[in-house]
């Protein structure tokens, strides 16, 4: 895939409110030259307008990487929600289904979906409230997140949200995003590689930082030197700036470097493990083999 010309890397935020200190967007142009960052309006950028640079790059030769999971568990079970009449079938009507029962949560949120009923019971959430269906330990696991596991990173289940390693929010808020963006740019592997237009894929940041010479426990930089360290592992020139920076915008940075530099290897679009199945439901994290 080495027709992409311009590659976005998103650091996600599931929290609560408006806007997010925790959502970074970083862009690398295939020239050359050092991955930059949006600037984000006042206040740090919140969900919904995030979603917008993301829809205007639609019909561009861009490859999008969210650092969120794309979806939930399916293949252990033969069901995202296996015990439940309403279960969907497939990725894309689980987005529909989340942004359906969240339509009346403001920002983007994904409360309602976690509290609703008869789903809760398949989430590990705070106070001690573990659903029955949870499934225990680090909760149930998509194949690519086994396949993060052997390659060295730690993985938690979608269905926790609890902790400061979970991904949950992030995810489940995420797929509302997807959802609107349903008619504008693919998502891999759910849908075909298009010959055109952008393609969204889910990343994982602490991947980019074990290919740029990090290990996974220093994944994550908060001083440009360690940044730009890393970004010369990558073939990248250093970001702009000196001294402190957040571990949101490091990784958004390192991770736009790190796509640009691994889109064009054929290996990382036909994963061991993604089958036609796998891909319609679980989807798959770039870069993980």
């Amino acid at each position: 895939m080495s027709r992409f010309t311009h590659f976005l890397a998103v650091d996600w935020s599931g929290a609560a409110g408006e806007r997010h200190k925790g959502i970074a967007l970083a862009l690398a142009e295939i020239g050359g030259g050092p991955p930059e960052l949006l600037t984000p309006p006042r206040g740090g950028w919140s969900r919904p307008e995030a979603l917008g640079v993301l829809a205007d790059l639609g019909s561009e030769a861009a490859l999008i990487g969210v650092d969120l999971g794309i979806s939930l568990p399916f293949a252990d079970h033969g069901a995202f929600l296996p015990g439940w009449a309403h279960s969907p079938a497939d990725a894309r009507r689980l987005w529909a289904l989340i942004d359906e029962i969240c339509a009346d949560d403001p920002h983007l949120g994904a409360g309602s979906f976690v509290d609703h009923p008869e789903i809760a019971a398949y989430f590990r959430r705070h106070g001690g409230r573990e659903g029955a269906r949870f499934g225990g330990g680090r909760g149930r696991l998509r194949v690519t997140e086994h396949a993060q596991a052997r390659m060295g990173l730690s993985p938690y289940s979608n269905f926790n949200l609890v902790g400061a390693a979970q991904v949950g929010k992030s995810s489940l808020t995420g797929m509302r995003v997807l959802n609107r963006l349903a008619d504008r740019l693919a998502v891999w592997p759910i849908d075909p590689l298009p010959a055109q237009g952008a393609v969204l894929c889910e990343i994982y940041t602490s991947l980019a930082a074990i290919e740029a010479g990090r290990s996974a426990g220093r994944a994550k930089m908060r001083h440009r030197d360690d940044l730009n360290a890393a970004l010369a592992v990558l073939g990248a020139p250093p970001a702009e700036g000196s001294g402190a920076i957040d571990d949101h915008s490091a990784d958004a940075l390192l991770t736009a470097a790190w796509l640009r530099r691994v889109h064009g290897d054929a290996a990382r679009w036909q994963p061991q493990g993604l089958t036609p199945e796998i891909a319609r439901t679980e989807g798959w994290t770039f870069g993980a083999l």
